[in-house]
């Protein structure tokens, strides 16, 4: 079981390893139950309930559902690293082409197949259109990741270079998978060229 991130809506971390599963159970409760029921009709009650847990171990973590919701997707963000970094460190040689790929490629198979990620993704769809300040942390996340392995610094230029590319990829992933349930492939094509147009101009 990997951890859960110590993400900054907990009230109180877990230390016990007991206690980082509980909160491990909870998260996994919250993110099957925004797929079944929606964010609206999502409770602290129904996740202490899915989860197995008293509701006040719920209370423990988190103050209210939203700080459930933002932790769940820092935990989402943190595996979503962890699978770029993976995939990077598997491949031998590739440049930022191959870095792009991996970036995309993960993103769009935790869309389809992570529990709540369609929803919650990083946390910029809660409430809707909320969507600023996780695009620029994970753009400042990948600007981190991807530094090295493109060596480049991760200085202000390159953050911006990636936080354009970020809401630009944001945007499109997001039209393609309101025109087919699992992401329409020619806009994903579309939205693949337009990346590396883009990037080339910087990183070739």
């Amino acid at each position: 079981m990997k951890p859960v991130p110590h993400a900054t809506s907990l009230r109180r971390a877990p230390v016990q390893r007991r206690s980082a599963e509980r909160l491990t159970r909870i998260l996994d409760a919250c993110a099957d139950l925004l797929d079944e029921v929606g964010y609206d009709a999502l409770s602290t009650r129904a996740v202490a309930q899915r989860a197995g847990v008293p509701i006040g171990s719920v209370y423990r973590f988190f103050g209210n559902k939203r700080q459930m919701v933002d932790a769940l997707g820092q935990r989402n963000l943190e595996r979503y690293s962890a699978r770029v970094t993976e995939r990077l460190e598997a491949a031998d040689e590739g440049g930022w082409r191959l870095a792009m790929d991996a970036v995309l490629d993960e993103y769009l198979e935790m869309k389809r197949s992570a529990p709540g990620f369609s929803l919650v993704d990083f946390g910029n769809q809660i409430p809707v259109g909320a969507r600023t300040e996780p695009n620029h942390r994970v753009a400042d996340r990948l600007t981190d990741l991807l530094s090295g392995y493109l060596d480049r610094e991760p200085d202000d230029e390159l953050r911006r270079v990636f936080l354009v590319a970020v809401e630009t990829a944001d945007t499109l992933v997001h039209l393609a998978f309101r025109v087919a349930p699992e992401g329409d492939e020619k806009i994903i094509k579309e939205m693949r060229e337009m990346l590396r147009a883009y990037l080339a101009r910087v990183l070739d």
